[in-house]
């Protein structure tokens, strides 16, 4: 971090002398003396002034995702989480997504294999309109960057599942076709024309994943299995 300080002269010295009408009797010379703030305490002050700034200096990432799985850890994935929950949880997202290490996940290995649902505001995920023993009890989400394929998995009791095509749009960001859905993991049945969406991935390393939908979804997982083969 850079600091730029404008100097100011040394101090000054103003001298003025007066004398009597009377040159067999001269009187005293009076002097006039007026200084300005020198350069040293200037930059001083400058210094001090800017010791907040270091004070202030924000959380890595390892102290965020901790503040993090604390936040989410009561709320069963979200379906528990109040709207303050939700904001909560959302702002220390925000704050891990601008400590992001990887700036383009969509060429990272660490991208790739088998993600766990902590984490999210989707209410179609979490089935919060069902009764409790019928929603899904965990929710997994692959990806393989190489192949530009992503599934979508239930667990007990439906065990569904959904593979999708993905188009980069950026760095981090794809554009997702579903093209089958898998009933109880078995029954193929084509995804509808209509069945697209879009996905950012705005942090990643190699145990935690955020990423944000187009509809305004906050998705959180953590890595479960790195070997994962999505299927072509």
């Amino acid at each position: 971090m850079s600091m730029a300080l404008s100097s100011h002269t040394p101090s000054t010295l103003s001298l003025t002398a007066t004398q009597s009408s009377t040159p067999s009797t001269p009187k005293p010379t009076s002097h006039k003396l007026s200084t300005s703030t020198s350069g040293p305490d200037q930059k001083w002050r400058a210094k001090v002034s800017f010791f907040p700034a270091f004070l202030k200096k924000g959380k890595d990432a390892k102290t965020l995702k901790e503040e993090l799985f604390q936040a989410i850890a009561p709320l069963d994935r979200g379906a528990d989480a109040t709207p303050e929950d939700q904001q909560i949880v959302d702002q220390i997202a925000r704050k891990l997504e601008a400590a992001n290490p990887i700036k383009e996940p969509l060429k990272s290995n660490l991208l790739n294999g088998k993600w766990e649902l902590i984490y999210t505001t989707s209410r179609s995920i979490l089935q919060t309109q069902r009764p409790k023993f019928l929603r899904s009890s965990a929710n997994y989400q692959a990806i393989n960057s190489d192949t530009l394929r992503a599934q979508n998995m239930e667990s007990w009791p439906f065990f569904n599942q959904v593979t999708a095509d993905l188009t980069p749009l950026n760095a981090r960001k794809v554009a997702v076709k579903f093209d089958y859905f898998k009933i109880a993991g078995l029954i193929p049945i084509k995804a509808p024309e209509s069945a697209r969406g879009e996905l950012e991935i705005t942090y990643l390393d190699e145990e935690l994943r955020v990423s944000r939908g187009d509809k305004g979804n906050l998705f959180i997982l953590k890595m479960v299995d790195p070997s994962y083969r999505v299927p072509t």
